[in-house]
């Protein structure tokens, strides 16, 4: 049987270069984003692919993609829980609170409303369970300056991966995360051309191919469910995340 994957924020970046493995590898795949013609875009008219315009911040809006991807391919096998915005940089007190509000709703509201939605339908059906992979970052352990309201929804979600792991035990599903640094996305080019306005003479940003981030997902994805990737960083090589500044 064809395995399936629902994949957020489907539409650009990580998502898209993911969605576009899984289809290349055979997997039927769900695509959830806000906007139909990015998703049919990143779809690129493939017959496994199945578009979902969603608003991962509306509770409904996700059941609903969860209950008429199901419908289409059967059963979830994979959630790649991955969905997230980036507000602009600023200190905590510079920080208008929409963008606060904006990064919790999307980033954490998002992400649990996804893997509620997930959980759901992988406890009930048969053969029961399935595997949540949430896309922390490594924002998480060395933030971004000015990055606050994404720096700590990120945070977040790696509570929210280890209690789905504990909670998912009894009912055969698995939740890791992978933490990803620096993939050559429309986002990741945009922080690197603020940094650069900021800072002419600083050396240019170290990234790696999206590619390579999306190949990390589909390990962690064909794993059978007695073996589990609880946590994966995958970042360019020579980027400032270990040693001293």
């Amino acid at each position: 049987m064809t395995r399936s994957i629902l994949i957020t924020g489907a539409s650009s970046g990580i998502g898209r270069a993911v969605a576009e493995l899984f289809l290349a590898e055979g997997w039927r795949a769900g695509l959830l984003a806000r906007r139909a013609d990015k998703l049919e875009a990143a779809a690129l008219g493939h017959a496994n692919a199945h578009v979902l315009p969603a608003d991962v911040t509306d509770p409904a809006a996700v059941d609903h993609a969860v209950s008429q991807f199901v419908m289409q391919a059967g059963r979830l096998d994979v959630l790649f829980n991955n969905a997230g915005i980036f507000t602009p940089a600023g200190t905590i007190d510079e920080i208008p609170l929409e963008h606060w509000f904006n990064s919790v709703s999307v980033n954490l509201n998002g992400m649990f409303l996804a893997a509620r939605a997930a959980f759901r339908q992988m406890r009930a059906q048969r053969p029961r369970g399935g595997r949540i992979i949430n896309n922390g970052s490594i924002a998480a352990h060395v933030p971004r300056p000015g990055s606050a309201p994404y720096s700590a929804t990120k945070s977040a979600i790696t509570g929210l991966t280890r209690s789905l792991s504990l909670d998912g035990r009894p009912f055969d599903i698995a939740c890791g995360q992978i933490d990803i640094g620096n993939a050559r996305t429309p986002m990741v080019e945009e922080l690197g051309r603020r940094a650069a306005e900021a800072d002419p003479e600083a050396e240019p940003q170290q990234t790696m191919a999206v590619e390579d981030a999306a190949k990390s997902v589909l390990h962690m994805a064909q794993l059978p469910l007695e073996a589990n990737v609880q946590f994966m960083t995958v970042m360019a090589t020579k980027m400032p995340y270990i040693g001293r500044g």
